[in-house]
Parts: C-alpha cells; sequence; structure tokens
C-alpha cells in the first residue's frame, strides 16, 4: 500500500473544509474535515521531518487557513483558499513528501 501524499491531504484538508463549511452551512463540519486532515497530517511530518518539522508544517497549515480569511476580503473567498491551499501543498511536498522517513 502506498503512502498518501501529505501535499494533497493538507491541500485537501484546507479546500475540503471551507467547501464543507460552505455548501452544509455547517462551520464546525467544515472544522472537522480541516482537523481530520490536519491530525493525518501532523502524524505523517513527525514521522517524515521531526518533531520539528511537523511543527512547523503544521504551523504553515493552519496559517494557510488563517490567511485565507483575511485574504478572501481583498480577493475572494475560492482564490484565497485554493492559493493557502497551494502555498502548503508546496510546503509539505519540499518539506516532507520529498524526504525518506527519519529514524527517530
Amino acid at each position: 500500500m502506498s503512502k498518501i501524499p501529505t501535499a494533497a491531504v493538507a491541500a485537501a484538508g484546507l479546500v475540503g473544509g471551507y467547501a464543507t463549511a460552505r455548501f452544509t452551512r455547517r462551520r464546525p463540519l467544515g472544522g472537522a474535515v480541516l482537523a481530520g486532515a490536519g491530525a493525518y497530517c501532523a502524524r505523517e511530518w513527525a514521522r517524515t521531518s521531526g518533531p520539528k518539522g511537523a511543527a512547523a508544517l503544521l504551523t504553515v497549515y493552519l496559517a494557510g487557513f488563517g490567511g485565507s480569511h483575511p485574504l478572501a476580503k481583498k480577493v475572494g473567498a475560492w482564490p484565497a483558499v485554493l492559493g493557502a491551499a497551494a502555498v502548503t501543498a508546496a510546503t509539505a511536498y519540499t518539506v516532507s513528501d520529498r524526504r525518506p522517513p527519519t529514524l527517530s
């Protein structure tokens, strides 16, 4: 069984969390999607990048979520969310997905 790239999961968590909240009109449900993807990614990031790398990547993930809110007022909701997802995915790929797991 091949490992699911965390870049894809992180991007899906941001986009899926927003889409879930928007289309169901249930913000907590969107938060659950965001949290579930974040939990999976945090576990994998700790395995591949160690605790400091996982903390840094989780910070980028949460900053993408938080940063998309004020950005949405300037460029619109979907462009803000897609931009945050792209930056988060690129960072996750660069820092974690293309590296072999650490032996901790």
